[in-house]
């Protein structure tokens, strides 16, 4: 399938979840593809993380990333696991369940010239969470960010929990709005660190120690 760069736009109805209208350009921060641009897109449903707050992220990761597995869910524009590849991860799998988003993260992998680390799917995270456990894949960094307000990022913690993807030393990153409720504990995970960023929090979650 060929996927042009330049010039594209999406027309979704209301039921899909990434809405696309426009395009707003983003960048690699640093790494083997520091300074590419990303095409993402502006719709009613799709937040791309902010420049600022994925380097403040990635700042705290910055010793952990290089040879890591990263399962990128809700990912949208591919964003956060494409910094990953690009600072040093050996693998990112990519999830959300638009297909807009998946054509999109295919366009910037290849933009980037990472597609050969990355793998894409479409379809639903809880889906795809408890296909990972049932061919006992696991990720040293797991990234999630979904849509705001809707309780989604303790629902997807258990489902995380549950399905038993994440080794013992890994490190899951939840992005929320700060008026959303997040757990300090659920199923085993343990928030060790919230940082705020303007009406933006990143949580980090690991298994609770033994």
């Amino acid at each position: 399938m060929t996927i042009k760069y330049d010039n594209i736009k999406y027309h979704c109805n209301h039921n899909i979840q990434c809405q696309l209208e426009e395009f707003v350009i983003l960048r690699v921060i640093s790494g083997t593809a520091k300074g590419h641009k990303l095409k993402t897109i502006k719709g009613l449903a799709t937040r791309p993380t902010s420049d600022k707050v994925k380097g403040a992220v990635f700042n705290i990761l910055a010793a952990f990333v290089p040879g890591t597995n990263v399962l990128d869910i809700y990912a949208g524009t591919g964003s956060l696991g494409i910094e990953a590849l690009s600072r040093g991860a050996d693998s990112a799998v990519f999830v959300d369940k638009s297909r807009e988003c998946f054509f999109t993260i295919k366009e910037n992998l290849v933009h980037t010239k990472l597609e050969s680390k990355a793998t894409v799917i479409a379809g639903d995270v809880f889906v795809t969470l408890n296909k990972f456990s049932k061919n006992n894949k696991k990720f040293d960094i797991i990234f999630l960010d979904p849509p705001y307000g809707k309780g989604l990022v303790e629902k997807t913690l258990k489902s995380i929990a549950e399905n038993d993807i994440i080794v013992h030393e890994g490190i899951i990153v939840a992005e929320h709005d700060i008026e959303d409720a997040v757990p300090e504990e659920v199923d085993g995970l343990e928030r060790y660190r919230w940082e705020k960023y303007g009406n933006t929090a990143v949580s980090f979650y690991r298994l609770k120690s033994v």
